[in-house]
């Protein structure tokens, strides 16, 4: 779950740094609205989630799963967009120009990158098998 939210973290503000960096919106088709980029990015999260489960499902994760992670997590913001615009535009060909924009102007290599970030926190938090911190009375220490 902390992983799902750094995630999600580190994407807004990576996409948010790059359209400051580059002074334009990230979709940046005109009367498209907000719908397609929201729901990227809601199932982004949802796949980062799931392929993140499946890697820590294993007694011991393997850091191996993390460019898997990340590249499954921008590939399905990517579809998710492309499907979004395509069905609110009805245009096939602008909806692969917005795909197109988002592989070459950053933001896709921004959500790898955040992507395995978070993927890499949740897998170590994972083998470390790291607990929520307790006060000294919380513990079940026999003494």
């Amino acid at each position: 779950m902390l992983a799902a939210i750094s995630f999600f973290a580190l994407a807004v503000f990576g996409l948010g740094a790059v359209s400051v960096a580059t002074d334009s919106d990230i979709i940046s088709v005109p009367g498209l609205g907000q719908v397609p980029g929201a729901a990227g990015m809601l199932v982004a999260v949802v796949v980062f989630a799931l392929t993140l489960w499946f890697a820590l499902r294993r007694s011991h994760p393997s850091f191996l799963a993390v460019p898997g992670i990340a590249l499954a997590t921008a590939l399905a913001h990517l579809l998710a967009v492309w499907i979004g615009v395509a069905t609110a535009r009805g245009d096939l060909i602008v909806a692969t120009a917005v795909a197109g924009d988002l592989v070459t102007g950053g933001p896709s290599a921004v959500l790898v990158l955040a992507a395995a970030i978070a993927a890499w926190g949740g897998i170590a938090l994972r083998r470390t098998r790291a607990q929520h911190p307790q006060w000294p009375w919380e513990r079940e220490d026999e003494e």
